[in-house]
């Protein structure tokens, strides 16, 4: 288990999350919903070790330090919003340095199985040997995805993953990330501003708004339009899926 305790977040004057207190358990995806600066991707970096906070982070019997970040991290994939790079590497090179633990000279042939794999699974197989700066936006989101996969992590951490991606890498990504949740029991927290995306793939959902959750629970419990409205300040309806899942219709104002 995942746990925040009483987490507070300084930035300057502005307080980007108030004592925090949340529980993530494995083979579950949390999705952090909210509107821009509610503190979500601050979140993500401070579970990480990225960002300085107040209060405690733990995972199972460790409580994170700074003394101890490498450590901390080992069990960890991040996937920050912004993918750009300008390393000098193809991108079959990129998806493998998702392993640095287990490159040396000598590259195993499982280990290339398994990078080659993950791309085939997300359709970029064909981008191997592309330079990754080379890589539209999108390609690259799909090339750090297989890269965090390859680290075969415990904790999954997503920032915005599918921004850059058109309607079927969406689904494709999301899909993958549901599967390998499950499969491998992670405990997987991700930031999307799709909010119908975020009901159709996520166990629970978090609404931050002021530094501070404002709702958790199910898509259907916290996909409500009254609190939507206070945290987006936009007028929403919300439809129900042929599936039973929230879909999440805001209107444009009227002139």
């Amino acid at each position: 288990m995942l746990e925040l305790d009483h987490l507070t977040i300084q930035r300057g004057s502005l307080t980007v999350a108030h004592a925090i207190n949340a529980q993530f358990h494995p083979g579950k995806i949390y999705t952090l919903l909210g509107a821009n600066g509610a503190g979500k991707s601050s979140l993500l970096k401070a579970i990480f070790g990225e960002l300085a906070f107040s209060g405690n982070i733990r995972y199972q019997d460790t409580t994170q330090s700074k003394a101890h970040l490498m450590a901390w991290r080992k069990p960890i994939a991040y996937m920050p919003q912004d993918s750009h790079t300008d390393a000098e590497l193809n991108t079959l090179e990129v998806v493998l340095l998702g392993r640095m633990d287990a490159l040396g000279r000598h590259i195993s042939d499982d280990l290339m199985r398994e990078a080659i794999d993950l791309m085939a699974q997300l359709n970029i197989a064909e981008l191997a040997h592309r330079p990754i700066r080379a890589l539209s936006g999108g390609q690259r989101q799909l090339v750090m995805f297989a890269q965090a996969l390859l680290r075969r992590p415990k904790i999954l951490l997503l920032d915005e993953p599918v921004s850059a991606l058109d309607m079927a890498h969406q689904i494709n990504l999301l899909q993958k990330v549901r599967h390998y949740t499950q499969e491998h029991q992670l405990i997987c927290l991700m930031v999307l501003h799709d909010l119908s995306l975020a009901a159709q793939f996520s166990d629970e959902l978090l609404l931050l708004a002021e530094g501070e959750i404002q709702a958790q629970g199910t898509p259907q419990v916290v996909l409500q339009p009254q609190i939507l409205r206070q945290v987006y300040q936009v007028d929403i309806e919300i439809l129900t899926s042929s599936r039973g899942l929230p879909v999440v219709h805001p209107y444009r104002k009227t002139e």
